[in-house]
């Protein structure tokens, strides 16, 4: 894709669209999430999609399977013996 500016108006409601040719080299579809940020007053619009799948395995699963409750118990105490072993951030 060239980097030539595309444009676009801002609805009443403050959306705008994406033109066709950014969306499908973006891999964004209709119903689709994106994460928009603001870098240096430049927005920036990725699909949030691709970062979650970037994550997607990252950290493998407990063996034997957990109730949440559990889960949220144990991930708590992950949490404690970090900061106890890293600092609390200033």
């Amino acid at each position: 894709m060239t980097d030539r500016p595309r444009y676009s108006s801002v609805s009443p409601k403050g959306q705008i669209t994406l033109p066709a040719d950014m969306r499908r080299e973006l891999g964004i579809e209709p119903k689709d999430q994106v994460a928009i940020t603001l870098v240096d007053g430049t927005v920036q619009v990725v699909p949030a999609v691709q970062r979650l799948r970037r994550h997607f395995g990252s950290v493998p699963p407990l063996s034997p399977p957990r109730e949440w409750k559990d889960v949220e118990t144990i991930a708590a105490q992950d949490q404690a013996e970090h900061a106890a072993r890293e600092g609390l951030p200033e």
